[in-house]
């Protein structure tokens, strides 16, 4: 694996779900991530009970691949970012070991002046030192 910056992939991680311009956030899921990577994300705690409730042993959400990936990202800036609502931030300096990189975020209201949420990302990076697995745990 070529020598990585933690630093530098996570903001230009952070920075992803923040882009206005769709067809830079697809250029930049497509360098990020591993063609067939994976965004696994656990789900807020009613919506992971309901899965239970239904039978289901593992209530992950799941995005594969960068059609989904872009999908992901896209949805998700237009429902908190768009609006002019919140913005995502590095909270934490990433800390790397080997292929994993680690760092804390945070969901910045605008209007309110304050953080509301918040979460780590696991990034498990495949030997071209692109994103393979990355495991979502918010606030």
């Amino acid at each position: 694996m070529p020598a990585i910056d933690a630093q530098d992939l996570a903001a230009r991680y952070i920075g992803l779900w923040n882009e206005p311009d769709p067809e830079t956030r697809r250029k930049t899921v497509h360098a990020l991530w591993a063609e067939d990577g994976q965004h696994i994300l656990l789900p807020p705690q009613q919506m992971h009970d309901q899965a239970v409730g239904l039978g289901f042993t593992s209530a992950a959400l799941e995005a594969r691949g960068h059609d989904e990936l872009h999908a992901r990202v896209s949805r998700a800036y237009e429902e908190f970012v768009a609006p002019g609502t919140y913005e995502f931030r590095i909270q934490e300096a990433p800390r790397q070991l080997r292929d994993v990189i680690t760092f804390r975020w945070e969901s910045f209201h605008r209007k309110e002046g304050q953080v509301t949420g918040g979460g780590r990302d696991f990034l498990v990076l495949d030997d071209t030192g692109r994103i393979r697995f990355d495991y979502q745990f918010p606030d």
